[in-house]
């Protein structure tokens, strides 16, 4: 048996470049892993099988669609081992398609607990490969910590970071389609006028700003400087956030953003204490499911639990 952390993810920057020929955006995309995780046991089995507990273990899917068991046969093949034999259980803690990245954290824990529950010793380098042909947020859930990025997230830069952050999520019912969300994007950009295409919209970069915040450790100017190009169409698709947004922002948050496409929002308390306070603030307001106090920097999947 291997049991493998996994951390969720919340963009401190996503800026969204226009939507190039092959349907993707160019992003710039500022990934941070808070503490807030899923655990992925795997165990000997035949084929990939996979079971799920957890808060949200109804909306997760149990078959081949499942980026944790796409990982195995991923890295099964890639080995070229006939038969995965695997049984992946996922305690599920990260909330299902809520814009932290909760499926490819499972697809990243997947591929470690398969490598080392068949001893295969696969080196980080082709996990990386591996990670990023399942999906552009499984290459950070590898890493964890604070990384730049590019292309269409999966190309990755470590930035530097100093101290704890805290963070506060607020759960929303229900998802939010990344793809539709994206498609909103570019449907209010052609709205307004300004065009969504590439030869419109510049390729974002990460802002000097927020990186100088995340060097210094400094939450004030983190906050000032968080942006999310998605927020506005995750906002037209669900106006309650809004009211989720200011509900945090009323109770104490030092800024407050949607996290990635949504529909979970983002709050930076100064500190823990004051994490705490609106997790409660906002769990009482009406306005989400339930709210989790974080932190953060964290590494990224890790082994924490073996047994023979």
């Amino acid at each position: 048996m291997v049991t493998v952390r996994v951390p969720a993810k919340v963009n401190v920057q996503l800026g969204v470049g226009g939507v190039r020929p092959d349907g993707y955006h160019d992003l710039a995309n500022v990934f941070f892993a808070v503490a807030l995780g899923d655990e992925v046991t795997a165990t000997p089995g035949d084929g990939v099988t996979l079971t799920c507990t957890g808060p949200d273990a109804d909306a997760v899917p149990l078959d081949d669609s499942n980026l944790a068991a796409r990982a195995a046969r991923l890295l099964a093949a890639h080995h070229g081992l006939p038969d995965p034999g695997v049984h992946l259980h996922i305690a599920k803690a990260i909330p299902v398609a809520g814009g932290m990245a909760g499926g490819s954290a499972d697809g990243a824990a997947a591929l470690v607990a398969c490598d080392t529950l068949w001893g295969l010793d696969t080196p980080l380098g082709t996990l990386l490969e591996l990670a990023a042909e399942l999906g552009s947020d499984v290459p950070f859930a590898l890493l964890g910590g604070v990384a730049l990025g590019r292309g269409r997230g999966e190309i990755l830069e470590a930035l530097p970071v100093t101290g704890t952050f805290h963070w506060v999520f607020a759960v929303a019912d229900g998802g939010l389609s990344t793809p539709a969300v994206f498609r909103e994007c570019d449907r209010l950009r052609e709205e307004s006028g300004s065009g969504a295409t590439i030869q419109d919209v510049p390729t974002p970069d990460a802002d000097p700003a927020l990186l100088a915040a995340l060097a210094d450790g400094d939450p004030v100017a983190l906050a000032a400087a968080l942006s999310n190009d998605l927020q506005a169409a995750a906002v037209s698709l669900r106006p309650s956030l809004a009211d989720t947004l200011h509900a945090g922002t009323e109770a104490g948050a030092l800024a407050a953003l949607v996290s990635g496409s949504g529909p979970t929002c983002a709050f930076l308390a100064k500190d823990a204490d004051a994490a705490a306070h609106i997790a409660a603030a906002l769990r009482a307001s009406g306005t989400c499911r339930t709210a989790h106090a974080t932190h953060g920097p964290v590494p990224g999947a890790q082994v924490v639990q073996t047994s023979a």
